[in-house]
């Protein structure tokens, strides 16, 4: 129902365009609270009446259709809260949400949508790249510091930071081209440079015997065992379950993250092609096993105090690790490379590791222990 009682309803359809295509009309939602009529078009009926029916949908949800004539700020909030939302991550979504509100609404925000250009959009990412950010949003002047007493930190974004608000912008607009509000994504035309990515420095053989060795009394020991000898990530590692464990194998699709709605919860990976099973080198199992031995002593502590979520790697209490927490004891694990091969392989690839990782070691200067497996 819009403000004034009205339901928002399909308008006409026709076969209106000389190209074929097929054009459907209806009131929906605007900004302001008003009533607007829009056209979406389709190349068949079913794909306007489609187009046509979200929209309403949308409008009966209270979320007003943005428009070519919107601007920059208003589409986003439009695109961020009514069509991302449902697709992105939390964590994605605030991450979209910051730059949106930190940069590209001060940046962009008061145009109009449709006379965006090309020129607009490669200025303003030049701006992100030369511009002291602390004096372009004026937070020098709330703490009296900065270009305010003119003393300017030139801080500036990083090259991934840049990228990274230049892909939301893109990711919006391509929204708009595909609901037909514009001819083209004109953040597409703007090319930005691809950063170099940081560079991995993985301990030596050598290092990682020593680390293991000093951590032999930890509780945490299979956790540093796992993470040193297949390089699963530290959301991948924590979010373990036992039931992911079988036949010498681990079954990867779950990762332990904490999201500003739900705290730490266990999520699906990424993507599927995330998803993988690794088999698991004699030590690891050897150290699971103890680990095991050892949460259940902690489980028969706890006693009703203690949490049954089913995790390989928890507190003394069995509640989730979280990965902050873990990445203060110095156990930061991030994997360079991914390779993903059959399980024989895989193996070959692991008791190379294994070796190198043995007491019995080489030259305390011998390679990185890194295993990469093309």
């Amino acid at each position: 129902m819009d403000p004034f009682g009205l339901p928002f309803t399909v308008d006409d359809v026709v076969q209106g365009l000389r190209d074929g295509r097929w054009e459907a009309a209806g009131y929906v939602l605007a900004l302001g609270n008003t009533r607007k009529r829009v056209r979406v078009y389709g190349a068949t009926r079913k794909d306007a009446m489609t187009k046509l029916t979200e929209k309403i949908a949308a409008s009966d949800r209270g979320l007003p259709v943005a428009a070519a004539d919107s601007t920059v700020s208003a589409y986003l909030a439009y695109w961020l809260d009514g069509v991302a939302v449902h697709y992105l991550r939390e964590n994605t979504h605030t991450r979209y949400a910051a730059s949106i509100r930190l940069h590209l609404n001060p940046g962009l925000g008061v145009k109009k949508l449709a006379r965006l250009t090309t020129r607009d959009v490669r200025t303003f990412l030049d701006g992100l790249r030369t511009t002291c950010q602390c004096c372009a949003q004026e937070r020098d002047s709330v703490r009296r510091s900065c270009c305010a007493i003119g003393q300017c930190c030139e801080k500036r974004l990083s090259p991934l930071t840049v990228t990274y608000v230049h892909a939301v912008l893109k990711s919006a607009l391509e929204h708009a081209v595909r609901e037909d509000e514009l001819p083209r994504n004109v953040a597409r035309n703007v090319k930005t440079t691809t950063p170099r990515p940081r560079r991995f420095q993985p301990l030596t053989a050598a290092e990682a015997r020593r680390l293991l060795h000093a951590a032999n009394s930890d509780r945490l020991h299979a956790l540093y065992e796992l993470a040193l000898r297949t390089g699963l990530r530290k959301g991948e590692l924590l979010g373990l379950h036992w039931e992911d464990l079988d036949g010498g194998t681990a079954t990867i699709h779950r990762s332990l993250q904490r999201t500003r709605t739900q705290g730490l919860t266990v999520l699906h990976t990424k993507t599927l092609a995330s998803e993988r099973r690794i088999t698991l080198p004699t030590e690891c199992l050897s150290s699971l096993k103890i680990h095991q031995e050892r949460q259940e002593e902690e489980r028969q502590a706890a006693g009703t105090g203690w949490t049954d979520n089913g995790l390989v790697f928890t507190t003394p209490k069995g509640r989730p690790l979280d990965p902050t927490n873990l990445t203060r004891r110095h156990i930061g694990v991030t994997a360079g490379v991914y390779a993903h091969v059959r399980l024989r392989l895989q193996r070959q690839a692991i008791d190379t590791l294994g070796n190198a990782l043995s007491p019995t070691g080489n030259d305390p200067d011998d390679p990185p222990a890194t295993a990469v497996v093309r």
